[in-house]
């Protein structure tokens, strides 16, 4: 495959994610600079960039692709204009801290996003949100690279946001410009304490997780038995489907999907990555032949291809 020149690379490494099991990566590199990504995607094109872990389960085999890990400094940090209220922040950047600095500075907006583990980067790729918004509302461009290395600046008008979707999956993102509002800062650390609180408090945000498990489905056909909330084209709560379903407590080995919230799966001593993907499967089942309904996963899921 070749060396790269100047990009420290780890083998055998291992990725760290919420979940705290799965295997790791036959090679890691931790570049520093935009052209040192540039040549970790010229060593390999489809390589894998690993935020903060927090949606991601890797299978137990690891991944024989090269994974980028941003989380070097020069990826990390943020300028915030706060006459205007643009910020321009790194890809690797720490969403938690970007948004307790924005609160403290009176920029609001993505208290909105309280709770939410993430990289900015790994955010903006999965419009990471919930019930009090979404990041893309807050974007203004994104900057990246190419598979081919080539520099790539997108501004918000162009990137196909969706529910939990990006478009931007096939790009490295190196960092993102966002626009904020000024508003009274006791206003905002409110809000931002609000947020959080609803999130501990119908959240099992202490377990080994990586959140929501499953994105909330836009119903094709009537469920009757849901009521007003079982119409077509209601989107409904992946969570109440799998409650409904009485899939809480459900286990496969040491996977057990949350007694607190039903799209939660939660490994426990002793699980393993297959463990949680059989789980995911087994809910998907039972759901469907419950509802009639395909869930979708939230969480990205790295598997091993053949022969690799």
């Amino acid at each position: 495959m070749g060396v790269l020149p100047r990009v420290p690379v780890t083998e055998r490494a291992p990725i760290p994610t919420w979940f705290g099991v799965g295997g790791g990566a036959d090679r890691l590199a931790r570049p520093e600079t935009p052209e040192q990504v540039r040549e970790c995607l010229e060593l390999d094109p489809e390589a894998k960039v690993l935020g903060d872990g927090a949606n991601l389960l890797v299978c137990d085999a690891g991944v024989a692709e090269l994974v980028i890990d941003l989380k070097n400094p020069g990826f990390r940090g943020w300028e915030i204009d706060d006459t205007t209220g643009e910020v321009r922040a790194g890809a690797g950047a720490d969403l938690a801290k970007l948004i307790g600095e924005c609160v403290r500075r009176g920029m609001g907006g993505l208290e909105a996003l309280a709770g939410v583990p993430a990289t900015l980067g790994g955010a903006v790729v999965m419009n990471a949100g919930g019930a009090f918004g979404e990041i893309c509302q807050f974007v203004r461009a994104v900057h990246a690279l190419d598979r081919q290395g080539r520099p790539v600046t997108l501004a918000r008008e162009t990137i196909d946001f969706g529910y939990r979707r990006s478009g931007l999956a096939g790009l490295v993102i190196l960092g993102v410009d966002l626009k904020l509002k000024h508003e009274d800062r006791a206003a905002l650390r409110q809000r931002h304490l609000e947020v959080m609180d609803y999130k501990r408090g119908s959240q099992p945000l202490k377990a080994n997780s990586a959140g929501c498990c499953f994105k909330n489905p836009t119903l094709t056909h009537d469920i009757p038995e849901l009521g007003e909330l079982g119409a077509p084209g209601k989107r409904v709560s992946a969570g109440m489907l799998i409650d409904r379903a009485a899939l809480k407590g459900l286990r496969v080995g040491g996977a057990v999907v949350s007694d607190r919230h039903a799209n939660f799966l939660v490994p426990e001593d002793g699980a393993t990555a297959t463990d949680v993907i059989s789980l995911m499967r087994e809910v998907e089942r039972r759901v469907h032949d419950r509802f009639g309904v395909r869930l979708e996963r939230e969480v990205v899921v790295w598997e091993r291809r053949a022969g690799t």
